[in-house]
């Protein structure tokens, strides 16, 4: 039995999973707007109130059942940093 790769119609929707980092087990549904998947994903977030930007790459897909499901890597390199706990003022 030979597994095909998933393939999503220009237009399609398709499922997102992120893994790692702030958003880590979160997902949310995208839109192919050329029949692919993003390569990469930014996702703007507030974290501790402050606007951070979390960069999501290797994207991993899977055809379950009729949906295409792809799966992220958090990118903490090339993400903005995160506060670290112990600065956190939290008074």
């Amino acid at each position: 039995m030979s597994e095909t790769a998933p393939s999503v119609s220009r237009g399609g929707e398709y499922v997102v999973f992120y893994v790692g980092g702030p958003y880590d087990g979160q997902n949310d549904t995208r839109i192919s707007t050329d029949g692919t998947w993003e390569t990469e994903i930014t996702v703007i977030a507030a974290v501790d109130g402050k606007e951070t930007q979390l960069l999501y790459v290797d994207p991993v897909a899977h055809q379950v059942g009729e949906q295409v499901q792809v799966t992220y890597t958090w990118d903490q390199a090339d993400s903005d940093p995160l506060e670290a706990l112990d600065e956190r003022n939290d008074d």
